[in-house]
């Protein structure tokens, strides 16, 4: 039973460790980027990173509070993504 609790343990510190990554690297597009595509794309990517760590954070913690939380923060990311593609294209958000 402790090998599949260790297996477990292993697997969610390494999903944290390519999470970590995935949002590091997104940052650094966000900071470089070329383009505002490129930059609307990597907030994003980092709203859909950081709903990926507070799922594991309530995987590891074994609590469901925190998918609550990540379906919040899909629907608000979701929207200010729109809003801000929407802005950037034509310069207003209401038409």
């Amino acid at each position: 039973m402790s090998t599949a609790l260790d297996l477990m343990n292993f697997s969610i510190a390494v999903a944290f460790g390519a999470i970590g990554l995935a949002q590091a690297m997104a940052m650094v597009r966000l900071i470089v980027g070329p383009g505002t595509g490129d930059r609307i794309l990597a907030l994003d990517t980092m709203v859909v990173n950081a709903i990926g760590l507070i799922v594991l954070v309530g995987i590891s913690q074994n609590t469901g509070v925190y998918f609550e939380a990540s379906m919040i923060i899909a629907m608000l990311g979701f929207v200010s993504t729109v809003a801000y593609a929407r802005f950037v294209l034509r310069g207003d958000i209401i038409e």
